[in-house]
């Protein structure tokens, strides 16, 4: 998870606007709910009045007001509100606009009006509780005092102040036991009915109403519509240039690997982490901006918002938090451990699928087909079963959450209608309270959502993670050197030991010599001796364990490696061709040369011949890795790339393996005219590509166990006898004892005659 948020904090700039955004988008979604509560409180059970103290009243129902408020707070009252003797039908009494635009104002009229607006509006209504209080102040009057139709204002205003003040104290504290939302509905109630006796159009007061906070809801759902619209644009940015700086990333950390760090990471796992893990962390990167970030907004402003509704009710979010909190830790539980395997799994069928498609023609020489179906059904099973308990475990998960949701709904239904039943709340109230409820468990349940996602692609952050902080065992130098011009391509390896990490003993031992400008040294032995290993040395794809190896008087590892490089042209072992033209390919270490020395190189490498036969010549397309040339070819264009590059150095590693006879003699001659001034070394199996070296070194279990030329080592080195007799005839044998080798003496008449005496030349050596 804190991988995740570290690849997405390089697009800061982007997640600060995407947060400002997502608030934006809280408050609108919240607000709605109470916008909905007040159309059913306010549009429909009120009539669109809002004001629980009269704005405008009719001057007898102030009269009858002002009855049931003492003395003391009458002035006040009075004081608050003007005549008004021409905008109505009859006179009236107007809230002026002071206090109409003063809350504390509004605060005290409505404290000191709300218990006499029930009262007066329950004697006009002429209900159950009102006639017995007018029935028991009729009886305490002088007989002949009230008659039949004597009504109660007329009674309290035929009472002593003291008296009626009494009265009217007593009543409020009958009243102080009721609920706070009957003394509103009653005081907006009295209100509606203050507003129709002045003649006011209530039909039109409700529709203003209603169409104004509709119109207010509609901007609301228009403007957290367009903040979605934003965010999920640029949650989309940051996700796509997260994807994109993490490709870049491991593609420049890759490419900087030694070989040790190949040997840790196989090819399928960089492959993997390079495109599906980095996939997965885009898309949750998205999902992180668009929900994970959302989601505790929403939770938030919905427990605010709720405890402003109704604080009553409020345990019944706090039921659905826990459960949604125990689903998800049991889910995370379960889950996590197979989402690790789950990854290593989807290596498995690549590193599979890879050696079967790169191995295909060797598995149909073979006929293992069924083997190999085996064995990546196998691996295509295992990642089968992970997923489907992944999967299955995750569909647990919503039907549990809606259920959670569903009796959270049922549950707060109960309890409203029980709250609307005895007056503490309306049924707006009731309604805003569930959209505030199941917003904020929709916002767990879209963490829970991304649950099913998150476990994955923390696993795949780790994995890339793993990529990026791995240490490079070959790194440049904090202060490289310059090589030193007047000691050109002179190369020379002192005491050089090496083993592989991890070995338990060197593969290369105490290895010394030098290799001049000018001079070809040849390096040959059995398999496995170390000759490639050797080499790799050179541009140092593995340093040394022990000793140095200088090139131009300057330790290789005292220098950068781009300028190591720059002065090497490397043939390896087996061929490689990018895919492209012919022309790309040749001119790869010198991309700036020009159309001459590209030819020039094809001519050496003798790569003409099938060059010129090809339709498009130089522009003549070459496939992924080669495939569409032989192996000779590939050959042939691997050393007309070291040639084009011009180095002082060339390394061919067994590069002349795929040639024939004809070819390696006539391309050799060419070399030995192009490198005069260069220094060659030559790995090679067949002695017949090395007998004019003016160095050669023969090495046995990584040991120099011969170095001289070809005629010395057959005078006085027992392996290098040995892997003469082996290759050359008796005739050829004692030629070259007596120093007689010349370019063109290995053709196919030389290994015809060296067959025909094989046997006797191995008996002599």
């Amino acid at each position: 998870m804190k991988n995740l948020f570290k690849y997405a904090s390089a697009q800061w700039k982007s997640m600060i606007a995407i947060v400002a955004i997502l608030i934006l988008q809280a408050y609108c979604d919240l607000s709605l709910p109470a916008y909905t509560s007040d159309i059913v409180n306010v549009g429909i059970q009120q009539g669109g009045v809002e004001d629980q103290i009269p704005h405008a009243l009719a001057q007898e129902e102030m009269d009858r007001l002002l009855l049931f408020v003492t003395s003391d707070d009458r002035q006040t009252v009075l004081d608050y509100y003007e005549t008004d003797d021409t905008d109505y039908d009859q006179p009236a009494y107007v809230l002026k606009d002071s206090a109409a635009d003063d809350e504390a104002a509004e605060e005290e009229l409505t404290g000191i009006l709300q218990v006499p607006m029930m009262l007066t509006a329950g004697f006009e209504s002429g209900s159950e509780m009102t006639q017995q209080i007018e029935e028991q102040l009729k009886s305490q009057l002088p007989e002949g005092m009230a008659g039949d139709d004597t009504t109660i204002f007329d009674i309290m205003e035929l009472l002593p102040d003291a008296q009626r003040e009494a009265m009217v104290s007593s009543m409020s504290e009958q009243m102080d036991d009721m609920p706070d939302s009957i003394l509103e509905q009653a005081a907006v109630s009295y209100v509606r009915s203050a507003y129709k006796n002045l003649g006011m159009d209530m039909d039109h007061i409700q529709t203003t109403y209603l169409l104004v906070t509709g119109g207010k809801m509609t901007a609301l759902a228009l403007l957290g519509m367009l903040a979605s619209i934003a965010v999920g644009f640029l949650a989309s940015r940051v996700g796509a240039s997260t994807g994109r700086d993490l490709r870049r990333r491991v593609f420049q950390k890759v490419v900087g690997f030694s070989n040790n760090e190949f040997d840790h990471f196989s090819t399928a796992t960089l492959i993997t982490r390079s495109t599906n893990d980095i996939q997965q962390i885009q898309f949750l990167t998205v999902m992180l901006l668009r929900i994970v970030l959302y989601a505790p907004i929403l939770a938030i402003g919905g427990v605010f918002q709720v405890f402003q509704t109704n604080v009553s009710m409020s345990w019944v979010i706090g039921l659905a938090v826990v459960l949604i909190a125990l689903v998800i830790a049991v889910l995370f539980c379960v889950a996590m451990p197979k989402f690790k395997i789950l990854q290593k799994l989807v290596d498995r069928v690549n590193l599979v699928m890879r050696e079967i498609l790169t191995g295909l023609s060797v598995i149909r020489a073979f006929s293992t087909e069924k083997h190999e179906e085996e064995r990546f059904d196998k691996a295509n099973k295992d990642l089968m079963k992970t997923n489907l308990f992944v999967n299955r475990a995750m569909t647990f998960m919503m039907p549990v959450m809606m259920l959670i949701m569903n009796g959270v709904s049922v549950l707060i239904m109960w309890t409203g209608a029980h709250g609307i039943d005895e007056g503490q709340m309306q049924v707006g109230d009731m309604m805003a309270f569930i959209q505030y409820t199941m917003q904020i468990i929709m916002g767990f349940l879209m963490l829970c959502m991304l649950s099913i996602m998150l476990p994955r692609a923390a696993v795949a952050a780790d994995r890339v993670e793993e990529v990026l902080d791995s240490r490079t065992v070959i790194h440049d130098p904090a202060q490289p050197k310059k090589f030193d011009s007047t000691e050109k391509g002179l190369l020379r390896f002192d005491h050089v030991s090496f083993r592989y990490p991890g070995a338990d003993e060197d593969v290369i031992h105490d290895i010394s010599f030098m290799a001049k400008p000018g001079e070809t040294t040849a390096i040959i032995g059995s398999t496995g001796s170390g000759k490639s290993t050797l080499v790799n040395l050179i541009p140092r794809f593995y340093d040394v364990t022990e000793g140095s190896i200088t090139l131009d008087g300057v330790d290789i590892r005292e220098v950068s490696q781009h300028d190591l490089r720059e002065k090497l042209g490397f043939v390896p072992q087996k061929g490689l061709l990018f895919s492209g033209d012919i022309a790309s390919n040749i001119m790869f270490g010198n991309p700036h040369g020009t159309k001459e020395e590209m030819v020039e190189a094809a001519e050496i490498a003798q790569a003409t011949e099938f060059i010129d036969s090809k339709p498009d010549g130089y522009e003549s397309p070459i496939s992924q890795g080669g495939a569409n040339v032989s192996g000779g070819q590939k050959q042939r264009l691997s050393i007309a790339r070291a040639i084009a590059k011009h180095p002082e150095v060339f390394i061919f590693d067994d590069s002349f393996s795929a040639l024939d006879f004809k070819t390696d003699v006539t391309l050799r001659k060419a070399l030995r005219r192009r490198t005069k001034d260069s220094t060659v070394l030559i790995v090679a199996q067949r002695i017949s590509t090395i007998l004019n070296a003016e160095q050669i070194i023969v090495l046995d279990d990584g040991r120099i166990a011969g170095m001289g030329t070809h005629s010395e080592l057959l005078k006085n080195c027992e392996v290098y006898q040995q892997i003469a007799a082996s290759q050359l005839s008796e005739a050829e044998l004692n030629a070259g004892m007596n120093g007689k080798t010349g370019h063109g003496s290995t053709g196919a008449g030389s290994e015809h005659a060296g067959n025909a005496d094989r046997k006797e030349a191995v008996s002599h050596a």
